[in-house]
């Protein structure tokens, strides 16, 4: 099957004419893009159909507008998504064997929803994606890119409403299975805690199982999927109200059990070195201890980012 893009963005192209929005301004006039438009094997696409048949039999699923409906009775050579929707749509269609490393997975209906070309391309990569171009052609008997394999230890710093919760979500979001480890409190005696957290299980993928946790060490080394684990610093809080006399046996152990890690791990933890010097005792030794532990986890892990305002800041 041979899929040529004549165009790969949303529905009123990217930059959207007239919009004044940071992303349609900022787009270089090289990356400006026509609205999604291709044909298969020589014949226009209807884009109104979620699958595409090519002369040989193969299947192209369009998954942009049918994301929720998509049919999954087969293989298939190729798949269009939305970046939007992209992470439900793959973690889904991963998850029923419906696409291989030989399925070329297409970003397209691609607009001002992205931040920028940058915040595409990084998708695509966390996501295993390729973002075509306009004009440009695929071939599906062509092997795709292999997918960059998930790194074994992320970590992402952060202060309070930063996005550092968001940004990990975003991390696994494509992932067929993934286990959410939550270290806080539940706060069942606590109403405004329990909003916080119901707001926190709401965004997260329906697929997800969750546990909650202050086990990281056991719940690490018995992984059996990626884990995100938020946050280091609500179990290390945790950690020095029950067992204060213990704290440095269990982070010995955490440190021990993320270098053997025997899956991806997406770890949140805050930066609390930034503001004013606590006014307690038990407040400055949590902001040493979890600064100390930080740095820790940071010298044993791939990844490690800070995230400011929703930005993210490489380490």
């Amino acid at each position: 099957m041979k899929i040529l893009f004549t165009g790969t963005a949303g529905q009123y192209g990217w930059p959207e004419p007239g919009c004044r929005c940071a992303s349609c301004l900022s787009l270089p006039q090289s990356a400006w893009r026509a609205p999604l438009a291709l044909f298969v094997d020589g014949t226009p696409a209807d884009l109104r159909r979620p699958i595409i048949t090519g002369t040989a039999g193969d299947l192209l699923l369009n998954a942009t507008p049918f994301a929720d409906t998509a049919p999954a009775e087969a293989s298939y050579a190729a798949v269009l998504v939305d970046p939007t929707t992209a992470p439900h749509v793959l973690a889904d269609l991963r998850r029923k064997g419906l696409i291989s490393d030989a399925t070329h997975l297409l970003a397209a209906a691609l607009d001002h929803r992205t931040r920028s070309e940058a915040d595409l391309t990084r998708h695509c990569i966390l996501w295993g994606l390729q973002a075509v171009q306009d004009g440009q052609e695929v071939d599906t008997a062509t092997p795709p890119t292999p997918r960059t394999p998930l790194p074994l230890r992320t970590l992402l710093l952060g202060g309070s409403r930063s996005g550092k919760s968001a940004e990990a979500e975003l991390r696994l979001a494509a992932e067929p299975y993934v286990t959410y480890v939550a270290t806080g409190p539940t706060g069942d005696d606590d109403p405004e805690w329990r909003t916080r957290v119901e707001a926190h299980r709401s965004r997260r993928p329906a697929h997800w199982t969750t546990t909650e946790t202050t086990e990281l060490a056991k719940t690490i080394a018995e992984a059996t999927t990626p884990l995100l684990i938020d946050g280091i610093g609500s179990w290390l809080a945790t950690l020095q109200w029950r067992e204060p006399t213990r704290v440095a046996d269990h982070c010995d152990a955490l440190i021990e059990a993320w270098r053997r890690t025997p899956q991806p791990i997406v770890a949140v933890s805050d930066e609390v070195g930034l503001g004013v010097i606590p006014a307690t005792a038990s407040g400055r030794a949590f902001r040493d201890a979890l600064g100390r532990l930080n740095q820790r986890l940071a010298a044993e892990s791939e990844q490690v980012a800070l995230v400011i305002a929703g930005r993210l800041l490489p380490l």
